[in-house]
């Protein structure tokens, strides 16, 4: 696991385009506004662009990358075609099968399983149908927190909506594979129960 994730808190910013087909981010070191990661899509075959222009966005494939600032692979999120229900696969650098993120059905806001490669729950990701505000937790215990709030940060660099931060909790071990998923599942939120 590379020791760039063994931070505990990602301003993770959307780039914003009027004939945008792919999914790409910057994610950046919230205290000093230095940009740390890049998650793009850059294996986006004819269709899929021509899709994304149209109602079907949400069930359109994606094969997405996150790498450091000096272009070493971090992770990778795949996902099929979705009619119904998204699973979206994370592999580490190595391209070894990390875990999966599951859709629940009928969630009010948005939920989905955060599963490891032998199928156990480590925890849900849900969302308030009210506002852009998503927890990862099981049970009463909290792991990770992803919100459109922030302060204290550099506002004349993070104005745009399509903004926010990850805030991982310190219980989770900064070795702990967790954290790969839990960075995957930020960048899916867009792509699976936003769009």
């Amino acid at each position: 696991m590379n020791p760039i994730l063994s931070r505990n808190s990602f301003f993770v910013k959307e780039h914003v385009g009027m004939f945008k087909a792919a999914n790409n981010f910057d994610i950046y070191n919230p205290e000093n506004q230095e940009m740390i990661m890049a998650c793009r899509e850059e294996k986006l075959g004819f269709f899929t662009k021509m899709l994304r222009f149209t109602d079907y966005k949400r069930m359109t494939p994606f094969h997405i990358e996150i790498k450091t600032a000096t272009g070493e692979k971090v992770l990778t999120i795949k996902r099929g075609v979705s009619i119904f229900l998204s699973t979206v696969e994370v592999f580490d650098e190595n391209e070894n099968l990390l875990g999966k993120f599951k859709q629940k059905f009928f969630s009010i806001g948005g939920k989905f399983d955060v599963i490891d490669s032998s199928e156990t729950t480590l925890c849900t990701l849900k969302g308030k149908w009210t506002s852009w505000d998503f927890k990862f937790s099981k049970g009463e215990t909290e792991f990770a927190h992803v919100s459109k709030k922030w302060a204290g940060i550099g506002k004349e660099l993070f104005t745009s909506a399509d903004n926010y931060m990850l805030t991982i909790d310190e219980k989770v071990a900064s070795d702990n594979p967790m954290r790969i998923l839990i960075l995957a599942a930020v960048m899916c939120i867009d792509m699976v129960l936003k769009e």
